[in-house]
């Protein structure tokens, strides 16, 4: 099976929540490996741009009219994206540790884990 097949099979058969987790577990190995490689300020901002960019497509879909998601979970969404924009320029700048991106995008794997579901 070629790659190409192999995406399009995974595509299909994911659920819009595997995809999240999936996204979200790929951009924070990224950010960890980054940070525990030494990089730091600047030298991060591949990882946590990539984060800021998936953190500003979940508010932006959070925002728009006929999402299905509780107002509420909506509204807090947005709120940590709006976070996660503001706090990634504190980390490049240096004034914050990566560790609060990496908790939040944590807390939102663990929300978001198969097993979660079933619990659900």
């Amino acid at each position: 099976m070629s790659l190409a097949s192999y995406h399009r099979v995974r595509s299909s058969a994911e659920t819009p929540r595997h995809t999240e987790y999936r996204l979200i577990g790929e951009i924070t190995a990224e950010m960890m490996e980054a940070w525990d490689s030494g990089a730091r300020g600047a030298a991060l901002m591949p990882a946590l741009h990539r984060n800021r960019e998936m953190w500003s497509v979940f508010g932006m879909v959070c925002g728009t009219a006929g999402n299905a998601l509780p107002p509420e979970l909506r509204g807090q969404i947005i709120s940590l994206s709006l976070w996660v924009d503001r706090f990634t320029s504190d980390v490049v700048a240096g004034r914050e540790p990566i560790e609060s991106l990496l908790a939040v995008n944590r807390t939102m794997l663990e929300g978001l884990a198969p097993q979660a579901q079933v619990a659900a």
